[in-house]
């Protein structure tokens, strides 16, 4: 996929309703199956709300990235500048555009900005640990498990209705040396 069909650009206010039909469309129902990325057989309800989405656009010491083509939201990530390292999240491509390599051009572009914007020496990511395929997606980009477990938030619905008991996040880290 050319690159030079994409523009990056920081996300505002204007874009929350996009960004969060988009961050939705990816991850959860039946839309989501569209793409590989899907946690609907794992979590139910929503992945976030306009209000999340909007804390992240308004943190100072980060940004939401959204890339577009020809005008249009294809897909977005969160970058949050963490000293040495930045935090890479809501990371979230069009399900129908999934599987064509635009993830890599934009995990490429968001590890690129960390490291020029922050001299950021590290990306680091939370995945749930039940997700073999996206943390080998993320492996063959340069990622390794940490085997440091974080618990879901199991009871807090803003991230989702858990679909089994076992749910645990998992630290992936990357130099970006």
């Amino acid at each position: 996929m050319p690159t030079s069909e994409l523009t990056f650009r920081t996300a505002l206010d204007a874009d929350v309703p996009g960004l969060v039909e988009l961050i939705e469309s990816a991850y959860r129902g039946d839309a989501s199956r569209a793409g590989w990325t899907t946690e609907a057989d794992l979590l139910a309800g929503q992945r976030t709300d306009p209000d999340g989405v909007r804390a992240v656009v308004r943190k100072t010491d980060g940004r939401l990235m959204l890339a577009e083509r020809d005008g249009e939201l294809i897909a977005c990530c969160q970058l949050e500048h963490r000293g040495d390292h930045a935090y890479f999240g809501m990371f979230a491509v069009r399900p129908e555009l999934q599987g064509g390599g635009l993830g890599k051009v934009i995990i490429a572009e968001a590890e690129r900005t960390a490291r020029e914007t922050w001299g950021a020496r590290e990306m680091r990511m939370t995945v749930i640990r039940q997700r073999d395929e996206l943390i080998a997606w993320y492996e063959r980009r340069g990622y390794r498990r940490t085997g440091q477990l974080t618990p879901f938030p199991y009871g807090d619905e803003r991230f989702g209705i858990p679909q089994r008991p076992d749910l645990e996040f998992e630290l992936l880290i990357k130099s970006l040396d």
